[in-house]
């Protein structure tokens, strides 16, 4: 048996990561509902550490089941689905790779908000099919447009570094003001939705944000908005947006994450004012191997004594 300290990891990684992760830690590796089970029925009683990804995080079960269980670290930012509670009661350390990623979401975010206002998909398939620019709607300009930003954390400042590049009026909306920037906040998301041209989406997922963006909040965006979401697709009301953009009540929506994911959303699909990705805006090879490097950061403070980077 390793002396290496035994790590659960709950999500599929690469080799070359296995092997680089496997070079501090005894690799657990069980990336599947099945083996997840298996693995901690079987090695649960000795595990000291675990990696996940926010949308499948570790339940207060499973917690329950390791009893030498020190650290839980989510690969990417958002940490939703781990049972912080149950965590927290046990003196557990939760860490994130918050701050890993943020550019590469960013970059995505930005580049579905172009798309989707410049109508590239459609544009693409008219050409395809032969057809030339004289008898389609112009599409409007990016720059100089009022972008609104939900959730004005790193990802959000990122967003926000970009538009400013975009000469855009940048808002935002979080439960309280950030007085370091001088971004407009709104101390509502319809006044939010309201005020902006597009609306990103960069919030937290979890029960406290969900449908955050309904019916409502669609409707004071109006017939002019835009909606991108790069956080999780919990925070948007599926059937209100398919509804506002089937009928015009908004001009187009980019997303990378949505509620059915990773089974497609059918109610949104054959709408051409939609653009969309799967889940991928936090996915580049530098970001992977930056939240890799993260988490033996993070791991290594923790089982060292010097506690780890990014602490939830």
């Amino acid at each position: 048996m390793s002396d290496k300290i035994p790590l659960l990891v709950l999500h599929g990684i690469s080799q070359a990561h296995q092997a680089q992760i496997g070079a501090h830690f005894e690799l657990i590796y069980a990336p599947t509902p099945a083996l997840r089970a298996a693995a901690v029925q079987a090695e649960g009683a000795r595990i000291r550490a675990v990696m996940t990804i926010g949308a499948i995080g570790l339940t207060a079960q499973e917690i329950a089941a390791m009893p030498q269980l020190e650290l839980v670290c989510a690969l990417g930012a958002g940490y939703e689905a781990i049972a912080l509670d149950a965590a927290r009661a046990r003196g557990i350390v939760v860490a994130t790779g918050a701050g890993t990623n943020d550019d590469c979401v960013a970059d995505h975010a930005f580049g579905l908000l172009i798309g989707v206002m410049r109508n590239i998909r459609p544009l693409d398939r008219l050409c395809r099919e032969g057809g030339w620019r004289d008898h389609i709607p112009h599409p409007p300009n990016v720059s100089g447009k009022r972008i609104g930003i939900l959730g004005l954390g790193t990802i959000g400042h990122k967003i926000a570094k970009r538009a400013a590049g975009f000469d855009m009026a940048i808002g935002y909306h979080n439960r309280r003001p950030k007085p370091e920037v001088a971004h407009l906040y709104f101390d509502s998301l319809a006044g939010l939705a309201q005020w902006c041209d597009i609306l990103v989406v960069a919030t937290p997922g979890g029960a406290a944000t969900r449908h955050l963006v309904n019916a409502s909040v669609l409707d004071a965006l109006g017939p002019q908005g835009f909606l991108v979401n790069i956080a999780r697709g919990s925070v948007v009301d599926t059937e209100a947006l398919a509804a506002a953009l089937r009928d015009g009540r908004i001009a187009g929506a980019g997303l990378d994450v949505y509620e059915s994911e990773p089974k497609r959303p059918d109610v949104l699909m054959g709408l051409d004012n939609l653009l969309i990705t799967p889940h991928v805006a936090g996915w580049s090879p530098e970001a992977t191997q930056a939240s890799v490097n993260r988490f033996i950061e993070n791991a290594r403070g923790h089982f060292e004594g010097r506690g780890v980077v990014s602490p939830v």
